[in-house]
């Protein structure tokens, strides 16, 4: 059953993903699965491409960077606890999935800025980040 977003922060995310996924599809990947569920973690979107899989955090806000907040960065919202659920949940899924001990695969942070009066987005990619 798919999750029910109700609160706008929610709405936000969710919009968030939607953008994200759309963007990983224009750059060659393909989605694999959205919002992987343990109760020690969620994976936003889990993607492929030519280089392997791509487990990817999105990180929504409804503020631009070119509209006064150029030091703000959402992907600096991902702390030291959430890092470690994510980890949990990435290990989780490759033993789950059976994804063979060589294949490649990494972490990134797509950080989409949604402009709501104009309707843009700008998507701002982080790849290969250590966990």
């Amino acid at each position: 059953m798919p999750k029910v977003f109700t609160s706008k922060s929610q709405k936000i995310g969710e919009l968030g993903e939607d953008i994200a996924c759309k963007f990983l599809m224009k750059h060659g990947f393909s989605i694999i699965e959205r919002n992987y569920t343990k109760k020690w973690g969620e994976i936003d979107i889990i993607a492929k491409d030519k280089k392997g899989l791509h487990f990817i955090e999105v990180k929504a806000v409804s503020r631009v960077p070119s509209k006064g907040m150029d030091n703000y960065k959402p992907e600096d919202n991902i702390h030291p606890w959430k890092v470690k659920r994510l980890s949990r949940a990435i290990q989780t899924y490759l033993l789950e999935r059976r994804v063979p001990e060589g294949e490649n695969w990494q972490f990134d942070i797509c950080a989409v800025y949604l402009d709501m009066v104009d309707k843009k987005a700008i998507v701002k990619m982080s790849d290969n980040i250590i966990l």
